[in-house]
């Protein structure tokens, strides 16, 4: 069994300077924590991987391939492999789980 608490690994991504902290590779998943503030952009492209968002925190837009969606605290998004997709409009400290299958490399 592994075990993690968000608060820890927010302070281990804050500390490494960056949006996305994985902290979990396994052989057919991984799992990141990603983070924008208000007003940042979200720099993100379509993956290789199917992913599936759970918003941990926050508030904003989710735009996957041409449809648009308001999420917050609680909101879970399936995202298919190749499609383009980014948040936008964040208007609350945003906090998602982010969990690739198969594992992002």
């Amino acid at each position: 069994m592994k075990v993690f608490r968000l608060d820890q690994l927010d302070a281990e991504r804050a500390a490494e300077q960056g949006a996305y902290l994985r902290f979990l590779k396994e052989r057919t998943m991984s799992v990141g924590l990603y983070a924008l503030a208000p007003g940042e952009a979200d720099p993100q492209s379509a993956h290789q991987q199917d992913e599936l968002y759970q918003v941990v925190s926050g508030r904003a837009y989710l735009t996957v391939g041409d449809e648009t969606a308001t999420v917050g605290r609680g909101s879970v998004v399936f995202v298919p492999a190749g499609v383009p997709h980014r948040f936008h409009h964040v208007t609350e400290e945003l906090r998602v789980l982010v969990v690739f299958s198969p594992p992002e490399p």
